[in-house]
């Protein structure tokens, strides 16, 4: 069974709806969470057990025709059973999709997609999100 859990910082001098935004162009928000941490900060999470979930993500890679660049960056992120996804904030704010290998490449934070799952359906969920058609 896939578990699909996206997660983003919202720190104290952003707009929580700016940020719900750039989270609905990766996932669908149909269920999410606002989880309050330390300092002010606060977490946006979205958990689903199915990879459609995903929709939004795979139409932005679609559009931006970064397909092979994608399967590239996600072959490199797995791990047996995991995948981990990190994208730049602000441009999913702006519709696009940006693929950071650490977290220190997102000023205000990453959004971090982490998957779960077998390594058949990890393999399942990269061609999903990657494929032409």
């Amino acid at each position: 069974m896939v578990e699909v859990v996206v997660e983003v910082e919202v720190r104290p001098s952003e707009d929580i709806e700016k940020v719900k935004k750039a989270l609905s162009t990766v996932v669908d928000m149909s269920d999410f969470t606002v989880e309050e941490l330390v300092k002010g900060f606060r977490v946006l999470r979205v958990k689903c057990g199915r990879v459609e979930c995903l929709e939004p993500l795979r139409n932005a890679i679609r559009i931006q025709q970064i397909e092979p660049a994608t399967r590239s960056y996600l072959s490199r992120r797995r791990e047996k059973g995991l995948l981990t996804i990190l994208l730049h904030k602000q441009a999913a704010f702006a519709g696009k999709v940006s693929l950071l290998d650490s977290d220190r490449e997102s000023p205000l934070g990453p959004i971090r997609i982490t998957i779960y799952g077998t390594d058949e359906e990890i393999e399942e969920i990269v061609d999903y999100l990657t494929s032409g058609d």
